[in-house]
Formats: C-alpha cells, structure tokens, sequence
C-alpha cells in the first residue's frame, strides 16, 4: 500500500512508476493489477466558474507527462451507496490555474457519467454520456506540446471522443489518477486494465 510515508509507487513492466504529484493520500496495488486510490471526505478539484472558493484538495498519482503519449484504465467506484460528484479520473495537472479532469461521476440525478473538467483560470465542467456499466473504460492522451485529448470506451477497444482542448501552460505537467469525493464520507476508484502507450491515437475522431 502507498501511503503518505512512500514517494515511488512501483509499476508493472510498461507502466510508467507513479508519484504522489498534488497532495498525498492512500493507494493500494491489488494482486489482479487493479490500482485502488481513497479519497479523503470532501476532496475534489474545482475553479468554480460562478466564483465560488477553488478547491485542490484530492490527491493525483501520477508521473510527468512526456510530449506526446496515451494513458487508458477501466475506471470503477467501489464504494456504496455512491454519493453525488464522487468519481474514479485520469487527471492532467500544471498549476492551480490549468488542468483538467476526465471523470467516472456520479451525477446529482443519480445517474454514473463521463464527466470532463478543463480549467484554464475558470473550470469548464461538461456532462458527456450515461453509463449504465458499473465501469467506464477512460483515456487522456497528449497530442501536442499545449494540446490534450479525452475519450471513454465501454470495452477499451472502440473510443469515443469527448474533448479536445489546449491548456495555456508551458511548465511540466503531471498526469495520473485522482479519486474525488465533494459530498461523501469517502470514494474508493478503481483502476485496472491499465494501459500507457507513448504513441497517442493518430485520428481523435475515428474509434481507435
């Protein structure tokens, strides 16, 4: 288990070793390959577009985030009953000011989503499809020095597109997993099926 008292987290052979890059917290690696993160109550990220307080308090575990790359996992929430905005992510970190987040979310309708958040200054929050699995397969791939994609998979192999966007930050960036829970006592994301290749998808729009 990975807990504040550790700084490298040692991954299976093709995956890059991860770090605790925004904050600390507590991560397990299970023996199926699953990664497991638990968010502290009332940790998220948000730049409240209506003006309200920022907030960087959930943890990112991660690594730096080379030029061009892709990072996929099959994103779950193992705790129940599920509470609102609690979410499993693949999160993109440069400064308090740009990121952005790719979101397993549970919705105040009670309804699991694919949620992204890109904040440059001000969080552009965006609701994408319902998921009716207890599982959504995410990825976040760079596909320039400023430029960053989302997609979501219902079995990891067809993508569906969700975002592109540029973040105005010049400075290294982290990149990882994030676990989120606003309204809730607690939230434990699940990641396996965890897949990082340095080649990001050639066409965004095409499934692959």
């Amino acid at each position: 288990m990975l807990t504040d008292d550790r700084s490298v987290f040692r991954m299976p052979a093709g995956l890059p070793d991860l770090e605790w890059a925004v904050g600390s917290g507590t991560a397990a690696l299970q023996p199926d390959g699953r990664l497991e993160l638990s968010a502290a109550p009332g940790t998220d990220w948000t730049n409240d577009a209506l003006g309200g307080p920022q907030q960087h308090a959930a943890a990112l575990l991660g690594f730096e985030a080379p030029d061009r790359f892709a990072l996929s996992a099959r994103a779950g929430v193992a705790t129940t009953p599920r509470t609102t905005f609690d979410a499993a992510a693949l999160a993109v970190w440069g400064d308090r000011d740009h990121w952005a987040k790719l979101c397993f979310e549970y919705s105040p309708q009670g309804e699991a989503m694919v949620v992204s958040v890109v904040t440059d200054v001000w969080s552009d929050d965006c609701n994408s499809v319902v998921v009716a699995d207890p599982f959504v397969h995410l990825r976040v791939s760079r596909v320039g020095d400023q430029v960053w994609a989302f997609h979501s998979s219902t079995d990891g192999r067809r993508w569906d597109f969700v975002r592109l966007f540029r973040l105005d930050w010049d400075g290294p960036v982290q990149v990882g997993f994030l676990a989120q829970a606003p309204l809730g006592d607690a939230c434990v994301a699940t990641f396996g099926e965890i897949v990082f290749s340095p080649d990001p998808p050639a066409d965004l729009r095409d499934g692959s």
